[in-house]
């Protein structure tokens, strides 16, 4: 079956950086293009950055756009989200998507930037 796993997550101060990465599996990775999105508390879920199936067209939300880089290895199954000078209000719970024909969720990995 499909299964997204996010990971890389945690505690960073303002300023900082953070990699996600989202390990796929079950769907042949290459022919989809990937999503992240995060959700804070109590705010809906929040589109971020998209990455065309074989990485040659990106784009970003204007809040992480210069700031958060989309990537990934189409041999290793997995999408990246690199953030860098990263921000109070980037706090929340990010989630990649598959933009398969049915669509498929990760379960989450948490990022808190705070002093």
């Amino acid at each position: 079956q499909v299964r997204l796993v996010e990971s890389g997550g945690g505690l960073v101060q303002p300023g900082g950086s953070l990699r996600l990465s989202c390990a796929a599996s079950g769907f042949t990775f290459r022919g989809y293009a990937m999503t992240w999105y995060r959700q804070a508390p109590g705010k809906e879920r929040e589109w971020i950055a998209v990455i065309s199936s074989i990485g040659s067209g990106t784009n970003y939300a204007d809040s992480v756009k210069g700031r958060f880089t989309i990537s990934r290895d189409n041999a290793k199954n997995t999408v990246y989200l690199e953030m860098n000078s990263l921000k109070p209000e980037d706090t929340a719970v990010y989630y990649c998507y598959a933009n398969t024909r049915n669509g498929y969720w990760g379960q989450g990995t948490q990022v808190t930037v705070s002093p």
